[in-house]
């Protein structure tokens, strides 16, 4: 079934794009004559199926609409969650499931056989009676773009922003909308496909963190790419995909834990890089508030560091996130310049103790003024949220240029940040990691890159072990042998 994409003209040379409305968006769903499914909406009103109905036409499309409010009701339909939740992705999955098997039992190919089947469906919670918690939810489709394909899935998960539970089931409606006509109309263009789900929408309205695709159409999607398109495009703030690769809800792995996270470049990950995250987790780990079962490492890439360069490279993305992974670790991706929005973003899901692993420089730096001009109570407004918390720095040491090891006994900021410095470290909140390798101070990610880019020898072991064997295995960072063959030569 051919599925053309109207929404693109061509005017001289020109490619106009129109935006259409969502009753239009409806109505040409509803008008092809192939596409058929079910709606099944919990815990905000059957926003999108309305749409269809207003759109006219809708006999064609809907075979079906229910809304399983009762958790009874629910269970019976679509089995009891282990862990007793309702708005979980687990929820929302066995939900396309069992829909998408209903519609192919009920409705024989033999009688429908240029049907292409759909199933949507939403699990949400919208912003409750006392304003404290704004509401979220998982929203996904699963379908056919062909009659004897197999199906294909795409799934996300929300936050609201809108304070009222009348405007969040209208956006949740919208967001409907959006998710099936792009499913249908442009599959063929991921990027694009999660752009238009803000179409008649505003950031400020809905957040969208998360998002999987899978099946036959999005064979090739890889689902970090688009975890890192729905930063670059501001949709979020933060993504995080773990060492299996593939994405992960921030609110489900955060929740309550004792968070250790480390900024960095990791391109690529150096002796230096483990060194600090295996020397600053033991020193986590031996604090009074830290329990093992409870501890989380985080590897941060900021999207300013990505795009350290200019654009944004995927290649380089993806080669970093190739290594983090296979060195066991959960990685996130966040829009976070300054350290005290990082912890501010933790401890919306956590008030557990946290920890800070980071290098000399970047301490210095975050006792610099100029980060935070655009606050009304400048640096103490930061520091305010900064170390507020229950947090602690641990701090990597650097060598300068004379050969002397800084640490924080004797690092240097500016004059009049001084006593704050001192004021924080006094107070236990800088902690030196002492047990390192001082061989290690003389590594420097960016001279591996330029070794590896030219192929020099001799960058092998500045990295942590099996790492230069992945890179060469996958020629990652711009590696190639043959370079290395003419260098030598």
């Amino acid at each position: 079934m051919k599925l053309k994409d109207s929404d693109i003209t061509l005017k001289g040379d020109k490619i106009i794009e129109h935006v259409p409305s969502i009753k239009d968006k409806a109505l040409r769903i509803n008008l092809n004559e192939n596409i058929y499914g079910t709606f099944a909406e919990i815990g905000a009103g059957q926003e999108t199926v309305r749409h269809f109905f207003r759109a006219g036409g809708s006999s064609g499309t809907i075979a079906k609409a229910m809304s399983a409010y009762d958790k009874d009701f629910s269970d019976a339909i679509y089995g009891a969650e282990d862990d007793g939740r309702y708005v979980t992705e687990s929820r929302l999955k066995k939900m396309l499931a069992h829909e998408v098997r209903l519609t192919e039992n009920r409705l024989k190919r033999d009688k429908h056989p240029n049907k292409v089947f759909f199933s949507y469906a939403n699990t949400v919670a919208t912003i409750d009676f006392a304003k404290q918690f704004k509401g979220h939810g998982w929203v996904g489709i699963k379908y056919q773009v062909e009659p004897d394909e197999d199906y294909n899935e795409i799934t996300l998960h929300i936050r609201f922003k809108e304070t009222d539970a009348r405007l969040q089931q209208e956006t949740l409606g919208i967001l409907g909308v959006n998710l099936i006509y792009g499913a249908y109309y442009k599959y063929n263009d991921p990027k694009k496909l999660l752009r238009y789900l803000y179409d008649h929408l505003d950031k400020d309205q809905l957040e969208i963190d998360t998002i999987n695709f899978s099946g036959p159409r999005f064979a090739t999607v890889d689902n970090r790419l688009m975890s890192l398109q729905l930063v670059k495009n501001g949709m979020t703030d933060a993504v995080m995909f773990g060492p299996d690769g593939h994405n992960i809800l921030p609110a489900a792995i955060l929740y309550k834990k004792n968070i250790l996270a480390l900024r960095g470049s990791f391109r690529p990950v150096t002796k230096v890089n483990m060194d600090m995250y295996e020397q600053s987790y033991k020193m986590f780990l031996e604090e009074n508030k830290v329990e093992k079962d409870k501890a989380l490492v985080v590897f941060e890439i900021t999207l300013s560091n990505l795009r350290s360069e200019g654009e944004i490279d995927e290649r380089d993305f993806m080669d970093r996130a190739e290594l983090l992974c296979s060195l066991g670790q959960t990685v996130m991706i966040s829009n976070f310049q300054e350290y005290y929005k990082v912890v501010e973003y933790f401890s919306s899901y956590t008030k557990a103790r946290m920890g800070l692993a980071m290098g000399v420089n970047n301490l210095v730096d975050i006792f610099d003024e100029k980060y935070y001009r655009h606050l009304s109570g400048g640096i103490l407004e930061a520091f305010g949220k900064l170390f507020y918390r229950d947090l602690k720095v641990f701090l990597y040491p650097m060598k300068d240029e004379e050969g002397e090891i800084i640490t924080s006994e004797n690092l240097m900021v500016h004059p009049r940040m001084k006593e704050l410095y001192k004021f924080f470290k006094f107070n236990g909140k800088v902690i030196d990691i002492a047990d390192i390798d001082a061989s290690y101070l003389d590594i420097f990610s960016r001279e591996v890159l330029k070794m590896i880019s030219k192929g020099q020898s001799g960058w092998e072991d500045m990295l942590p072990p099996g790492v230069a064997e992945i890179i060469k295995k996958n020629q990652l960072f711009g590696y190639d042998p043959k370079t290395l063959v003419a260098e030598q030569n």
